[in-house]
């Protein structure tokens, strides 16, 4: 049975993908925050919205919004939510979009859910819950040698100017099949079983933390490129089943 915290999340996800659906296609203004990151009138209400909603619920829990920062962050619980992940996306009008809500309980990861709106797809999950897809559950493959797995990498930038590019491309020749579906796109795959590795760098916390609670109860593991576990300062991605997280590392040099 879902915790009352995790209703409230599913509630506010579903309430922000209606205003996102109204206002995606319609041309909004684009505005550029310090980051260089675009902003636009969705982003903004989609997040009042959602905060309004979870601090009328837990008025005691902190909030860290992409867009109204970090508030009451001393606090036991705190909400990390990011109103549309992908706002390059929403503006150019392809739908690799989503909004992300997840629950930080004493420094761990509790809960998550993804909406995607344009897909139509709802994604949570509650630590010791397990993971759900469009309310079905699901879990990840079991695929467990690289000449089998299907990759799929994002936001690769950074990560080619280090030694690890090389023993990246050295791993694209031993997986199956190498794809970039990014965003919320290959975590879901990963989640229900579509897809074996997600590799990515350039992230923040909100862009992923909702989907490490989905991908580790769907019996995947989440960590950074080094192996590491997941925390308001991880910046890089390595989420696969749980038969190759360990080759993938090994391969990586990690």
């Amino acid at each position: 049975m879902a915790s009352k915290e995790l209703a409230a999340a599913i509630e506010a996800a579903q309430a922000a993908a209606e205003l996102i659906r109204s206002l995606y296609r319609a041309k909004l203004t684009v505005h550029t925050k310090p980051d260089a990151s675009p902003v636009t009138e969705a982003d903004v209400k989609a997040e009042e919205l959602i905060r309004g909603i979870l601090s009328r619920r837990f008025p005691g829990y902190g909030f860290f919004g992409e867009e109204s920062g970090r508030h009451a962050m001393q606090a036991e619980n705190v909400w990390l939510v990011d109103p549309i992940d992908g706002t390059k996306s929403f503006v150019r009008e392809t739908p690799f979009f989503s909004t992300q809500i997840a629950l930080l309980r004493a420094g761990e990861l509790v809960l998550g859910v993804s909406s995607a709106p344009a897909y139509a797809e709802l994604a949570w999950a509650e630590r010791g819950g397990g993971a759900f897809l469009n309310e079905q559950p699901v879990r990840v493959s079991r695929i467990a040698q690289l000449a089998q797995a299907h990759v799929s990498a994002g936001n690769l930038k950074s990560l080619t100017r280090g030694a690890q590019w090389a023993r990246f491309g050295a791993l694209i020749r031993e997986v199956s099949r190498i794809r970039g579906y990014g965003d919320f796109v290959h975590y879901h795959l990963l989640a229900r079983g579509a897809l074996d590795v997600v590799i990515e760098s350039d992230v923040n916390i909100l862009d992923i933390a909702a989907l490490t609670v989905i991908v580790r109860e769907a019996g995947g593991i989440f960590t950074d490129l080094a192996g590491r576990p997941v925390g308001l300062g991880t910046t890089s991605v390595l989420a696969s089943n749980a038969a190759l997280h360990g080759l993938v590392l090994e391969a990586l040099g990690a």
